[in-house]
């Protein structure tokens, strides 16, 4: 049995989603969102909404009528067990990224210096300072509205970050600063020429600026960190690097070019080339 809300919420969305999606849609919307309980969801229980809860089912389906990303409308997401604020501007993060972040805890030391270049929401460094309290985190964007974005999760979550505006690919050495143990990064890895098969949730809505590099270029920031990384990075200290699975093997050639050492590629749940480790 289906409610009329229910009904309705599938009428509005089944032009632009396909059926599974609406079903999930509906179900969050109503649960998530408007507070419906899931099993009187289930069971076909109407809602009866206030004339300003209707009013904000309506704006929900206009935005999702425009493919706006769920975690941009209920303005959170989770990542490793923690709610983390998000919104358009800031990249949402993957559970790719969540592997990264548990390859990392495995390995790094409890007291390592660590700088994440490309925050966004702050996800890598707030997660790395929370469950290694003893480390020192340095976080690096170029999008002043990123690190807003981060600055709130940090405090939100009571971490201690320390959040820099700084431009990897113009960054100079001598701007750079300190050294450190580790550094990581999950930086733009699409290509251009990858767009053509990308969801319009990804497409018009998540910052292209956290997305995408050049079909000519896709190591370029791959590059300038690791460039980076010769000067900054300790004596056996690593990078830890979010990769394309397209390019695992260029990015490990480029590193051991640069005079990296143990240079290795990890695989994510779906057997996919996505991590490159690397030690100086």
């Amino acid at each position: 049995m289906m409610n009329k809300i229910v009904a309705h919420i599938r009428s509005r969305l089944q032009p632009y989603y396909t059926a599974e999606e609406v079903s999930a849609l509906s179900r969050f919307v109503c649960c998530d969102l408007l507070g419906q309980a899931p099993t009187d969801y289930y069971v076909g229980k109407d809602i009866v909404l206030s004339p300003k809860k209707e009013q904000e089912l309506e704006d929900i389906l206009q935005r999702l009528s425009r493919f706006e990303p769920l975690q941009y409308i209920e303005g959170r997401t989770f990542f490793l067990g923690r709610e983390f604020l998000v919104a358009p501007g800031v990249l949402i993060p993957r559970p790719e990224t969540e592997e990264l972040v548990e390859l990392m805890l495995k390995e790094i030391p409890a007291n390592a210096r660590i700088l994440d270049v490309g925050t966004g929401s702050g996800c890598i460094a707030i997660s790395l300072a929370k469950e290694l309290p003893d480390t020192s985190v340095t976080a690096w964007d170029v999008s002043p509205e990123a690190l807003g974005v981060a600055r709130a999760n940090a405090r939100k979550l009571q971490a201690d970050v320390r959040f820099v505006e700084c431009d990897v690919l113009t960054c100079r050495m001598d701007e750079a600063g300190s050294c450190y143990d580790v550094i990581v990064s999950n930086p733009p890895y699409v290509t251009e020429a990858e767009k053509v098969n990308m969801k319009p949730n990804v497409l018009q809505w998540e910052p292209s600026l956290a997305l995408f590099v050049p079909d000519d270029d896709p190591l370029r920031f791959y590059r300038c960190i690791a460039t980076l990384g010769r000067g900054m990075l300790n004596r056996g200290g690593r990078l830890y690097f979010e990769i394309n699975r397209a390019y695992g093997r260029e990015v490990v050639d480029m590193l051991r070019v640069m005079g990296y050492v143990r240079v290795r590629v990890e695989k994510d749940l779906s057997q996919n080339d996505r991590f490159v480790i690397a030690e100086k």
